[in-house]
């Protein structure tokens, strides 16, 4: 429909339309993979804004492949070995037990269903056993459930990805020569010997990095180009051996350097993250445009005969049969047995083995890319729009985190807990000091004994719970590190500080909680002194102009403000959120004074 000829604008608007549909989907709560491939497919078939075939030419599948090795490493950079203490039965049986069983079902459902020739159908089967970081991810970030299920799906994605892929290149290679007349122990000894090799390689590049950085033998500004230069190459060098063995390469290196100490961690993950949304966004974009309405015309009616089979037969009943002799509740087996959308790796795979073979001459190989496009579609919406409603349905929604915690136990933050706790909101306390969380402990507010730092926090403390974070220790600097280090994790708008020193802190690493900066020596002696936490609900006939006299006339401070959708925010001496009827904000406010209270009166009266 238009015609755009520069392919730096199409380069352009691929990562624009990408990355806008990810930000809707944020500020939506709708799916982002959905968003992406609708978008996708608009800019792609319907406008003709981007045809990747046509625009990127010998480009696309290279670029698509590199991309997918960036994602399956960040993917693996990601899986901690500490993950495995609730779940790591479940991922051994989803992986040993849950792919066979898939793959033959699924193949089952290929044959019957679909009507693929049985080779056909166990190539394909092979390739559905996969369910993808590239739309697990943004789904598991949009739901608020408990780690050890999000742990099962985020393991099971990202293990299974080489694995379908790797099952795919054996059947792929057992037609290619001969069918029934081909070698099958020589194929399966081909396969294997290479997927040993892809893991050596794998293992040794991630091994050598985590050796080589802490050493010093790679300067910091060059650590994260280093280790994507050597993700390149290793995916590259691995895929020449055999293809589709590079995914296993990639995924290993990052499992070896998640679970070896590099020093530059954080930096280095958040690089990654951030690059991999990118790549995620401007992949699914490519793929989607590329779906042409040759592809949708050979779509056959019983092709929904399969994918009916793969979303309520196929899934379910390998899950069920992978979990069957676990602990996992039966709520978390279903939940789980629900959620399988296929993604990048199943449509590149499927698309490049289908032109492959459709060249080889094999009947109905040019039925596997519609299929493809139609599995994808049809568990990327199943899925996406109906994870949160059967997370609640089944219990396992966690809601919608509303709660704050808080760094450093003291009388002050102590206090502030039990008034939290009071509006029925979540609250925890962490602190490294036993002795100091006794108190806390006393008045049944929830502790984490720990430096929230340290990285073991993030198997005890559920961060998705909490709104806010407040540092609110005697140590300034600390309170800063903490707002520094979290912040990329949870928000800058949800971290917050009081100052611990009376001379001008530092804001620069996070927002200094209360007006003026008030330190936490000077909020302790107010304490005591007999300062209470109150909340002062803001309406049409007390308008918050006349709430703002009257805490400048009594002296208090402003704290917090739940806005009318229940959101918390921050009154810092930087941002003063804005506050409108209906909104409710939490004060610290000194003992009641006959005389103050009524100059506050005559102060807000005169408003």
């Amino acid at each position: 429909m238009f015609a755009i000829d520069s392919l730096l604008v199409k380069i352009a608007l691929i990562g624009v339309i990408g990355i806008g549909a990810q930000w809707v989907a944020w500020r939506t709560n709708k799916p982002a993979i959905a968003l992406m491939l609708v978008a996708g497919i608009l800019a792609g078939p319907v406008l003709g804004l981007i045809d990747p075939v046509r625009d990127c030419g010998a480009l696309r599948d290279p670029m698509i492949k590199l991309a997918v090795a960036v994602i399956l490493f960040e993917g693996g950079l990601s899986l901690k070995f500490r993950e495995l203490r609730q779940a790591g039965t479940a991922v051994f049986m989803l992986v040993f037990i849950g792919v066979p069983v898939g793959w033959a079902l699924g193949t089952l459902a290929a044959y019957y269903g679909a009507g693929l020739p049985f080779e056909l159908a166990a190539l394909f089967g092979g390739v559905m056993v996969v369910t993808g970081p590239t739309v697990i991810a943004p789904m598991l970030r949009s739901l608020n459930i408990a780690p050890r299920v999000k742990n099962m799906l985020k393991w099971e994605g990202i293990v299974n990805d080489p694995i379908g892929a790797l099952l795919a290149v054996g059947i792929y290679s057992y037609i290619t020569h001969g069918g029934a007349d081909a070698n099958s122990v020589s194929i399966v000894t081909d396969v294997v010997a290479a997927s040993v090799l892809a893991i050596l390689i794998g293992g040794a590049a991630g091994f050598l990095l985590t050796w080589a950085f802490p050493r010093g033998w790679v300067p910091e500004y060059l650590k994260a180009p280093v280790l994507l230069t050597t993700v390149i190459a290793v995916f590259v060098l691995s895929d020449l051996i055999m293809h589709e063995t590079g995914l296993i390469t990639v995924t290993v290196m990052g499992v070896v350097m998640a679970n070896r100490e590099t020093y530059s961690t954080r930096s280095l993950q958040r690089f990654k993250e951030d690059l991999t949304v990118v790549l995620v966004s401007g992949v699914f974009i490519i793929l989607s445009a590329t779906l042409n309405w040759d592809v949708v015309k050979n779509f056959q009616f019983r092709f929904l005969i399969f994918l009916l089979l793969l979303l309520f037969v196929v899934r379910p009943l390998t899950i069920m049969t992978a979990l069957l002799f676990t602990r996992i509740p039966l709520k978390e087996r279903l939940f789980v047995a629900w959620i399988a959308p296929r993604g990048i790796v199943a449509v590149a795979v499927t698309g490049l083995f289908a032109l492959r073979l459709t060249d080889y001459g094999v009947p109905g190989a040019e039925a596997l890319v519609p299929l493809g496009f139609g599995v994808v579609i049809a568990t990327i919406f199943a899925h996406g729009f109906t994870a949160g409603t059967f997370a609640r349905w089944l219990g396992l929604d966690q809601g919608k985190g509303d709660g704050v915690l808080l760094v450093g136990a003291n009388s002050w933050t102590i206090a502030f807990a039990q008034f939290v706790k009071e509006q029925d909101r979540g609250v925890m306390i962490a602190d490294a000091s036993k002795f100091a969380l006794r108190r806390a402990r006393r008045a049944d507010i929830r502790v984490y004994q720990g430096d929230i730092l340290d990285e073991v926090h993030e198997d005890a403390i559920d961060m998705g719970q909490y709104q806010q974070l407040i540092a609110a220790t005697d140590n300034d600097s600390y309170n800063a590190l903490v707002c520094g280090e979290l912040a990329p994790e949870i928000g800058h708008d949800r971290v917050s500080r009081v100052a611990g020193e009376a001379t001008g802190a530092s804001q620069r690493l996070g927002r200094v909680f209360t007006i003026g900066g008030t330190t936490i020596d000077t909020q302790l002696d107010r304490l005591h002194a007999g300062w209470t936490f109150g909340r002062t609900r803001i309406t049409e006939k007390f308008p918050y102009a006349g709430f703002v006299a009257r805490m400048k006339a009594s002296g208090g401070d402003s704290l917090m403000v739940v806005k009318a959708s229940g959101d918390l925010a921050i009154f810092s001496t930087r941002h003063r959120p804005t506050v409108e009827a209906g909104d409710t904000v939490w004060t610290f406010v000194p003992p009641d004074d006959p005389k103050a209270r009524r100059e506050a009166k005559e102060a807000s009266a005169a408003v």
